[in-house]
């Protein structure tokens, strides 16, 4: 593999960052491309700690490194023998039907486009769907509604010359944090308005004017209510709509029944309301970014329409600095929408309920196995897998036993189904503790291929290290799948350019501007190319010198008659409301240092120490109400399940609401996965459940001790009611509580160093062997309080001293290293919140900008500026005597 920079693209959100990678005398290091578009050279504290993941994986022991059947490590002939047999024999006795593919935003564009090739083309099933059903469904039934394609019309230059930005359910600060940058930037510098639309607090509400905390599944009523505000104050483009737009008279009759009680229907100010709606009608240059907030709703297509209204209305949509912009929350969701990814597409943005393009791609891919209809959506594929319907099934790249919601009956899916094989880069995930037969796939770093942002940049990833062990590309394994089970000519390709080449020539195919997408440009580039590849924007047909930065601002759109669809929408509230049972609406999402299911991010001690446990963010009124004190454990309920969280009492949540992550896993904690509690309401239109309201209630949960266990080796608890792993760098960090006391194996090797108290329940265990530090326990009848720091710090000494083992048994630091930095706050340059707090109190007046120059914190990435304000806010200065 070269050692020189190599350029490729972050693995993580839909923004795209541009990274550079480069060779340095410890290792690799990484860097934002300033030359990227997407980024800029900028970088957010996941994308900064990439390297850290990339050396955990080889030093944690976390990589599958060789396909395995049954359990026991095979060949790749034997195991791509295996996996054909399956699928034939299974196609065989059941029919094509029976097959069914799930896979992800985290494969590259050419393992997508194999995925939908092989499954749609030649196995004849329709049922392949992604983990992009979770996360941007709703927007593409909504874009594909409204302007008659999967199109995000503007590009992330618009933030930057908007004078009005809207963010609607994003937490931009946290969940894409570039794209924030950019816009704090715009705001310093010329000024820029935001509106932030959000039930809850969050770190983007630094970034805003005016927060509109509106009720839970009520944006559809505040975007009607704006709607019937244009036309009231008649700030409609009439000239525009007649020209280009169908559908408004009835959109407006639909609004005008929303309009006349949106403050109490949102539960906002009307004053609030009233401001949002005269700026917006006054701002021409404005950009609404929207996101999973919108996106995960049984309403959600609808809203997202509702948002297109209004720029329909007003003429806004694919202008400079005036568009509705949906940011993606994976790094290849739009890319596997390009190939067909969802089981209502098909391949090269093609419809698999038109004939004529069924017909068209039969053709291209000369596959007579291909046939019309959609295929099962996400909730709907694994229910039929549980019912027997489906008796194969093949997952990459995602976790499904994690992330889909009704998560118990997903796993019980799984152990019923037949077949069923994983590929992907870990070992042991929830879901592939399932399988029948593992594939070890390479990761970022190793991948080579392509990935498309939110703003339509296809952008290259680049490998710069060899796959680990016997690991493959996952396009390169299906091919030869394909092969075996005799379709090797239609997957013959030697390369992932090959692949590429072919995906492009297939979007021009009899295209003549019918389709949006159209690539055409790149199908007779050479190998050279493809690999000298530059960011591009589609579409990009044959002739075409460069990408396209925005569409549709000539006004003609890509329906039949060239004209956009305004649709009539009403306020539906959500399937499940609040009640006496359950009284809470809880809100999920994303904490800022972590991504997905937590098996790359996880494995980064800097990025798990800004949140290392699952909190149940909550309202002090709905706190006291369930008897629960900030830091105790919670039981958190719903009709379908359970999980035990952390308590974390803040006037950020609206009273009657609480926020839960969806991070972790079986894999990382007894009760923190979330999947368990949502129930498997989905949008009619796009399949989308409704993860965003979830009715619950809480209630302490009560233990006899709380414990910290610290330790080099790994550890089963599955007999501990509440436990929760953390990497701290040189050793792991269990959270304990529970009844029984532990049973802790593996360690009968080491030598023991105890101290127990049974009046005060207290106990201080340490094992030592050839004099090093590979555990300690410290149980009470409460959270121990231990400087972590010094702790985890004297896993990393050679031998312990004399010194070192009396502290331990008596629980405390040394002075000058007892004070630990706390929670994270700056993931950058690893600055806790008692360092800023201390820094903070000992100068008055102290600033933002104070801060970072003593500190560093918040010179980085900028994801923390928030934190560092909210600290500073409640920050007492030191007063001298």
């Amino acid at each position: 593999m070269s050692t020189t920079e190599i350029r490729t693209t972050c693995p993580y959100c839909g923004v795209g960052c541009g990274l550079v990678v480069s060779r340095a005398r410890d290792g690799w290091v990484v860097g934002g491309d300033p030359d990227h578009p997407a980024n800029q050279g900028r970088l957010c504290s996941k994308g900064a700690a990439l390297i850290d993941t990339v050396n955990a994986e080889a030093a944690g022991d976390v990589r599958l490194l060789y396909p395995e059947v049954a359990g026991q490590r095979v060949t790749w002939d034997t195991a791509i023998a295996e996996v054909a047999g399956r699928l034939s024999a299974t196609l065989a006795e059941h029919g094509p039907d029976a097959i069914a593919f799930y896979v992800s935003g985290q494969l590259l564009t050419e393992d997508y486009y194999v995925a939908n090739k092989l499954l749609k083309g030649f196995i004849g099933s329709p049922h392949i769907d992604t983990n992009s059903r979770l996360c941007m469904a709703s927007t593409v039934a909504g874009h594909k509604r409204a302007f008659g394609a999967d199109v995000v019309p503007g590009n992330y230059e618009d933030l930057e010359i908007a004078d009005l930005v809207v963010l609607v359910g994003s937490n931009l600060a946290w969940c894409h944090p570039v794209l924030a940058q950019r816009l704090r930037t715009a705001r310093r510098d010329r000024g820029t308005r935001v509106v932030l639309i959000d039930p809850r607090g969050t770190a983007s509400s630094d970034l805003a004017d005016l927060h509109l905390a509106l009720k839970p599944g009520s944006d559809v009523a505040l975007f009607n209510g704006l709607l019937a505000h244009l036309d009231r104050v008649e700030a409609i483009d009439r000239a525009y709509v007649l020209r280009h737009v169908t559908g408004l008279e009835a959109a407006l009759e639909a609004a005008a029944e929303d309009a006349g009680d949106v403050a109490a229907t949102c539960g906002l100010d009307p004053t609030d309301i009233a401001t949002f709606y005269d700026w917006f009608t006054s701002t021409p240059r404005t950009v609404t970014v929207f996101s999973q907030g919108v996106n995960q709703s049984s309403r959600g297509t609808d809203k997202v329409n509702a948002i297109l209204n209004v720029h329909l209305a007003t003429g806004r949509v694919g202008k400079p600095g005036s568009s509705p912009f949906s940011v993606t929350g994976q790094p290849n969701a739009m890319g596997g929408r390009e190939v067909g990814g969802l089981a209502n597409q098909l391949a090269a943005h093609m419809n698999p309920d038109d004939s004529a393009d069924v017909d068209r791609l039969r053709r291209f891919w000369n596959a007579p196995a291909l046939k019309g209809g959609q295929g099962l959506k996400a909730v709907d594929m694994f229910r039929a897998i549980r019912e027997g319907r489906i008796k194969a099934l093949w997952i990459m790249a995602t976790n499904p036993a994690v992330s889909l919601p009704e998560a118990d009956l997903v796993r019980e899916a799984l152990r019923l189904c037949p077949t069923v094989i994983v590929s992907d880069i870990v070992g042991s995930t929830d879901s592939m503790d399932y399988a029948h037969i593992r594939l070890p796939a390479l990761g970022w770093g190793e991948k080579d291929g392509t990935v498309t942002n939110s703003e339509r940049r296809i952008s290259r990833q680049r490998p710069f290290r060899d796959g680990p062990g016997e690991a493959k590309a996952d396009w390169w394994i299906m091919a030869k799948v394909a092969a075996r089970m005799g379709f090797g000519p239609a997957f013959a390709w030697r390369t992932p350019g090959e692949v590429f080449r072919e995906h492009a020539i297939l979007s021009g195919f009899e295209n003549d501007g019918l389709r949006a997408f159209d690539i055409a440009a790149w199908g007779r580039k050479r190998e050279a190319d493809y690999a000298g590849m530059e960011p591009f924007q589609w579409p990009m047909p044959a002739g075409a010198k460069r990408g396209t930065d925005r569409m549709y601002a000539d006004g003609r759109f890509t329906h039949g008659n060239g004209r956009a669809r305004m649709l009539a929408v009403r306020h539906v509230p959500p399937v499940e409301r609040a009640s006496l049972r359950f009284p809470l609406i809880a809100n999920t999402g994303r904490y800022r240092d972590q991504w997905h299911t937590m098996t790359r991010t996880g494995l980064s001690a800097r990025l798990s120490a800004h949140r290392p446990e699952p909190l149940l963010e909550i309202h002090p009124t709905d706190a006291q109400a369930a008897d629960l004190l900030d830091g105790e454990l919670a039981r958190v309920i719903s009709l379908q399940g359970e999980a035990v969280l952390r308590v974390a009492i803040t006037e950020a949540q609206r009273a009657g609401q609480v926020f839960i992550p969806m991070h972790w896993s079986d894999t990382l904690s007894a009760k923190g996965g979330i999947g368990r509690l949502i129930a498997p309401h989905t949008d009619p239109v796009s399949g989308q459940p409704e993860s965003k309201h979830v009715p619950v209630r809480v209630e302490r949960f009560i233990t006899a001790w709380a414990g910290l266990f610290f330790t080099t080796r790994r550890h089963e608890f599955s007999s501990i009611p509440y436990w929760v792993r953390q990497e701290a760098g040189a050793c792991r960090i269990y959270e304990l509580a529970g009844d029984a006391p532990p049973a802790l194996s593996g360690l009968e090797d080491a030598e023991i160093l105890d101290f127990t108290d049974p009046a005060q329940d207290i106990t201080r265990r340490a094992w030592v062997k050839d004099g090093r530090l590979i555990a300690a326990l410290f149980l009470a009848p409460e959270r121990p309080e231990i400087s972590r720091d010094w702790l985890s710090a004297l896993f990393a000494k050679p031998a312990l001293t004399a010194m070192d083992r009396t502290r331990l048994l008596a629980g405390r630091a040394p002075e000058n290293e007892g004070a630990d930095d706390g929670p994270i706050v700056c993931s950058c340059h690893g600055v806790g919140r008692n360092r800023i707090t201390k820094t903070a109190a000992s100068r008055p007046a102290c600033s933002v900008a104070d801060i970072g120059k003593l500190t560093a914190a918040g010179t980085g990435c900028g994801s923390c500026l928030p934190e560092i304000k909210e600290i500073l806010r409640h920050a007492a200065p030191v007063v001298a005597a």
